[in-house]
Order: structure tokens, then C-alpha cells, then sequence
């Protein structure tokens, strides 16, 4: 005596990859969630510095980074634009400063003097802004969490 049974499980495998792709789906608003926090951190140590231009502040973004992202993983670039402030890593990192520099308030730029050096060289402290907004990253990871799960939430995964 034989028995066999048939089951479809196109109908479980189906809910599977919808949950899958919803799951998925989340991680892109979850880092979002994560990187607000680290850009907001960095917002506000630059408004700690002592503004001359304010190209500084105006050149953080956070950017979405297609090439590090994809199915279930979302990365999100903070940093500052060196075009529109190339004077950024030098405030971060701190410089030497070899030459006179001078304040254009026409061009509202500065100015090196590269024919007038310095009788001795001096060192400009460093007033790092991205680096510190990593002391906010739990708080980066709980915002990611709770992002994700309302994410989750929305499309019905989780109650």
C-alpha cells in the first residue's frame, strides 16, 4: 500500500517574497531615519564654529550612494562639498599656516599671500565637525530601528 500527498506551497512562497521585498524595501527609509541624526550632528557642530562665509555650512549634504546600496542595504553619504567649501579639511584636520591671510569682504573670500610667509609658522588647531557626530551613532541605530519597524508596520509585516 502506497499514499501520497501533494501540496502547493506556491501560495506560501508567494507571501514569502512579498515579505521578503517589503523587508527589503524598509532598509532605504531606516538608513535615512539613521543618517538624520549624523547630518543633524554635523549641522550643528559647524554652526559651533565661527563662521566667516558660511560656505562651510551650506556644503554638508547626506547623499543616498546607489553603487554601496542594494537588496536590503541602504548607505548614505554625510559630508561636506569641497567645491563649495574646499577649506574643509583644514578646518577638520587642522593646518599649518605658513603664509599671511587676508579677508576680502568684496569677494568674501580669504586670501593666501604666498610672497608674504609667516617669521614662524603657525598651527591652526583642528575643529573637527564630521568626527565627532559619530558619538551620535546609537542614536543613529535606535532612529534606524524604529524607522524600520514602522516601516514594517505600514506594510503590514509587523503589528
Amino acid at each position: 500500500m502506497s499514499m501520497s500527498i501533494k501540496l502547493d506551497v506556491a501560495g506560501v512562497l508567494g507571501v514569502m517574497d512579498s515579505l521578503d521585498r517589503d523587508c527589503q524595501e524598509a532598509a532605504r527609509p531606516a538608513a535615512q531615519a539613521g543618517a538624520q541624526v549624523l547630518y543633524d550632528a554635523v549641522v550643528q557642530n559647524v554652526q559651533g564654529i565661527k563662521a566667516h562665509t558660511g560656505n562651510l555650512r551650506r556644503s554638508i549634504y547626506q547623499a543616498y550612494s546607489k553603487d554601496n546600496s542594494g537588496d536590503g542595504r541602504a548607505q548614505y553619504h554625510i559630508s561636506w562639498n569641497a567645491k563649495k567649501a574646499p577649506h574643509g579639511h583644514l578646518v577638520e584636520w587642522g593646518h599649518l599656516q605658513r603664509y599671511e591671510v587676508s579677508f576680502d569682504p568684496v569677494t568674501r573670500r580669504f586670501i593666501t599671500h604666498k610672497d608674504r610667509p609667516l617669521p614662524v609658522p603657525k598651527q591652526v588647531a583642528a575643529r573637527p565637525f564630521v568626527r565627532p557626530a559619530v558619538a551620535k551613532m546609537p542614536q543613529a541605530q535606535e532612529a534606524m530601528r524604529q524607522r524600520y519597524l514602522l516601516e514594517l508596520e505600514r506594510r503590514g509585516v509587523v503589528k
